[in-house]
């Protein structure tokens, strides 16, 4: 006898009634059951609808794109052979817009669903076809005509578009289009209204996660003023905010500030944020500027280019990663390789109306050529980065092209001008709450043009550290001491030459020893276990796998191969797992002997061992040092504007190498 569980319409009833009460299992065994259900009746069309929910509900609440992008292409297997439909236009537009990696396939599909809306008379489709179009468009490069169809899919969801999850996720392709394109105005200019639609907001559902798309931007903007602070704690509030109404893991303000930890040097910080999320092609990005910071050049490479594979006609993020894998390879010293990516970068970017995005790939150009032995070159494309950037609006980009432009003037012998580029960019810096990289900080201080943040920390006697070729050399006023090289040694330099910065116990270990791979390979079993692979080389074994994951999944998705990927989902999340509890992250306990309470415990004998040769040799320096220096998990150098003794570390120190 048929029961009313059998019935695939109340199915979806109860799935709809399951996803109120946050019960996902529960929710995707009653959509499975109604495709079950849909299928055997033949109703193909009502079939691909379920299958296109289950594909959002793994997307949205289970964070698994691989499942979901296979349910996706059920979806559309069911209803291609069908008459045009209503159905095809929905099924077509399922996925959020920012998750189809290929702006051509994303066109493609949102041509599709318009023609259906406006054939059929559906004006919550044609709201969601509008917006995935206009950020197809503005990811190829034709940023003018996509920002005019968003304008007009944002004119709908705020006027006669009834349906909040259609018109939640075309704010999401619109605000993603606002991020890509660095268009900070014109997402300001809907908020308002979309604020009082109800689409963003506080309460639960939709209108907090896309209130936390909509502060990711906004910080985004504010890193992009050098209002460093401001940008942090609205990314704090954002993801508190989301994990407590909605009780699931942060996106898209977690992916923002893994940006600003980087620029920080907060790498270990940087990589907890992006772990697991780096099959998401926004976080593609982040991940390999990463990696770079942190010297795994193989795998900066190996990611930049998974992300070009993946995107395809993107022009926007492709000369991102573009500029990515140029500085890979000039900090490689392969100048002719960076070369060939640098004339791949000019050629996509061309036309590309960006401004502030077109100055970047100048500059990388102008590296190239200062790499190439052609300085006088880079300095007038140096000039030319500078020329193209807005009058206001960018102002650490116009500071950092400064130091750059400083630098090359610096390297040809001209200190007269590198002087005065250098004062130009210490003026740009004033009023800016960042962190300076330290290489541009000493420069800027050996060019009589300190950064401002300096200036507010000197004191009246500076005490240096400095690297030779036979260990270390500390000086203090008119005392000199020499002293053995050392871990600890080298851990401070790398706290001291970062003033105010965090750094995990665990990025400091890997800077000092290095990431290259042992011969040993990977044991999986014993990542955060007490043993000798549980160090840099360990963690750097596990990052190269995942990265290998990645692509082969990538690649049976792109063969239709699902079950396949599905397969090496399964196992790269139980890598994902394994790393992240090396981290202790997500609640998990941190044992004894786990990598990260070891590192600790290492790391904070090796400072203190080295703070008290210090203080040997120079007690009172070694005194204000010790006052100011925080071991632990996360360690720091803290000066204070009223000390009596600045630390500075001298001679080009990189931190990197065996001890």
């Amino acid at each position: 006898m048929a029961t009313a569980l059998d019935d695939p319409v109340r199915q979806v009833e109860l799935a709809d009634e399951a996803l109120k009460a946050s019960d996902v299992d529960a929710a995707t065994a009653h959509l499975s059951a109604a495709i079950r259900g849909f299928t055997t009746a033949g109703d193909c069309r009502r079939a691909a609808l379920a299958c296109a929910r289950l594909g959002d509900l793994f997307a949205l609440a289970l964070g698994n794109l691989t499942a979901a992008r296979a349910w996706f292409v059920r979806a559309a297997r069911l209803v291609e052979d069908e008459p045009p439909c209503i159905e095809q236009g929905w099924v077509a537009v399922a996925a959020l817009g920012c998750d189809v990696d290929d702006p051509a396939v994303l066109l493609a599909r949102a041509e599709l669903a318009l023609d259906r809306a406006r054939r059929f008379g559906d004006v919550n489709l044609e709201t969601k076809a509008l917006a995935d179009a206009g950020l197809a468009h503005v990811q190829a490069g034709r940023v003018a005509e996509g920002m005019a169809l968003l304008d007009e899919a944002m004119a709908l969801a705020c006027g006669p578009a009834d349906n909040p999850e259609a018109a939640g996720k075309s704010v999401c392709s619109f605000l993603t289009a606002c991020y890509f394109a660095a268009d900070f105005d014109r997402a300001g200019s809907w908020v308002d209204a979309l604020r009082r639609q109800g689409l963003i907001g506080t309460a639960a559902g939709g209108p907090v996660i896309l209130s936390n798309h909509c502060d990711s931007v906004q910080a985004t903007a504010l890193c992009e003023l050098g209002r460093w602070g401001e940008a942090e704690a609205l990314l704090f509030r954002a993801i508190e905010e989301l994990e407590t109404r909605m009780h699931m893991p942060s996106w898209h303000p977690a992916i923002a500030l893994a940006e600003l930890r980087i620029r920080q040097g907060r790498l270990a910080d940087a990589e907890m944020l992006l772990l697991g999320k780096d099959g998401h092609v926004q976080a593609l990005l982040p991940a390999a500027r990463l990696h770079l910071a942190r010297g795994d050049h193989d795998l900066a490479r190996a990611t930049a280019g998974r992300g070009l594979r993946a995107i395809g006609a993107d022009r926007l993020r492709a000369t991102e990663l573009l500029v990515v894998l140029v500085d890979t390879e000039l900090a490689v010293g392969d100048v002719e390789a960076a070369m060939a990516v640098s004339d791949d970068l000019v050629a996509r970017a061309d036309r590309l109306d960006v401004p502030g995005l077109q100055a970047r790939i100048v500059a990388a150009r102008a590296r190239v050529l200062a790499a190439s032995g052609d300085r006088p070159a880079a300095i007038g494309l140096m000039e030319t980065a500078l020329d193209r950037l807005p009058a206001a609006g960018v102002p650490l980009l116009r500071a950092s092209l400064l130091v750059d432009l400083a630098r090359l003037h610096d390297r040809v012998g001209n200190r007269a001008a590198a002087k005065v580029e250098a004062g130009r960019a210490a003026a740009a810096l004033v009023g800016l709450d960042v962190v300076l990289p330290a290489d541009d900080a000493a420069l800027l201080d050996r060019l009589g043009a300190a950064a401002p943040m300096a200036r507010n920390r000197a004191a009246p006697h500076t005490a240096t550290l400095t690297r030779d070729d036979r260990g270390w050399v500390v000086a203090c006023s008119d005392t000199r001491a020499r002293l053995s090289d050392s871990k600890g040694l080298r851990y401070l330099a790398e706290l001291l030459r970062n003033p105010g910065v965090e750094r995990h116990a665990l990025d400091l270990v890997d800077r000092v020893e290095g990431v290259a791979l042992g011969e040993s390979g990977l044991d999986r079993r014993h990542l955060g276990d007490a043993g000798e692979l549980v160090d840099s080389r360990a963690r750097t074994a596990y990052r190269h796998r995942i990265e290998a994951l990645r692509a082969d999944i990538d690649e049976a998705l792109e063969i239709g191969a699902e079950d396949r990927a599905e397969a090496l989902q399964a196992e790269l999340d139980e890598l994902v797992g394994q790393l992240a509890q090396a981290f202790g992250l997500g609640g998990r306990s941190r044992r004894k002997s786990s990598a990260p309470e070891r590192a600790r415990l290492n790391v904070t004998r090796a400072l203190r061992a080295a703070t008290a040769k210090l203080s040997e040799a120079l007690p009172e320096a070694g005194t204000a040092l010790d006052r100011r220096l925080r071991t632990g998990l996360y360690c720091a150098y803290e000066p204070h504007e009223d000390d009596d003794v600045r630390w500075v570390v001298h001679s080009g120190l990189n931190g990197t190498g065996p001890a």
